[in-house]
């Protein structure tokens, strides 16, 4: 019941998805299962590290063991434009998007946070040194996709 008093305000601003993940992209981006359809989710407000750049693989390998072969529930905000559905993931019932904040593996994204309670939970792990804080000058992932 408290999870639902949690989800309640952000599905009923967005359509909802539910099925099992079954792919893990990166850090950001999963597969879903949903009504036997796979459906690409990137994960809302928050943008994780790219495959090439340093903690990329641990980015993945988190968002892995929090989401893959998990039932997940997706509250689905917008589309980009690789036709990807964004939005707010809970796999078992834990908020995807915030724990890799949380344990240092992505940042919020500046550019599309709404979410100001992420905010903290950056700053605790960049404070622990947690995930990609261990280095100590990450490059942001939209910085680093502008790099020659």
């Amino acid at each position: 019941m408290a999870l639902f008093a949690v989800l309640a305000p952000a599905l009923a601003a967005a359509s909802e998805l539910s099925g099992r993940v079954v792919g893990v992209a990166d850090g950001d981006t999963l597969t879903l299962l949903h009504a036997q359809t796979p459906v690409r989710i990137r994960l809302a407000e928050i943008d994780a590290p790219e495959k090439a750049q340093p903690f990329g693989q641990r980015s993945k390998q988190s968002l892995s063991d929090l989401c893959y072969g998990k039932e997940a529930l997706v509250a689905v905000s917008a589309q980009d434009k690789y036709g990807r559905s964004i939005g707010r993931v809970w796999c078992a019932g834990t908020d995807a998007n915030a724990e890799q904040v949380r344990r240092g593996m992505a940042w919020v994204y500046d550019r599309y946070a709404t979410d100001k309670t992420l905010y903290p939970l950056q700053e605790a792990a960049r404070q622990a040194r947690n995930g990609l804080w261990a280095d100590p000058a990450p490059v942001r992932p939209w910085e680093w996709r502008r790099l020659p």
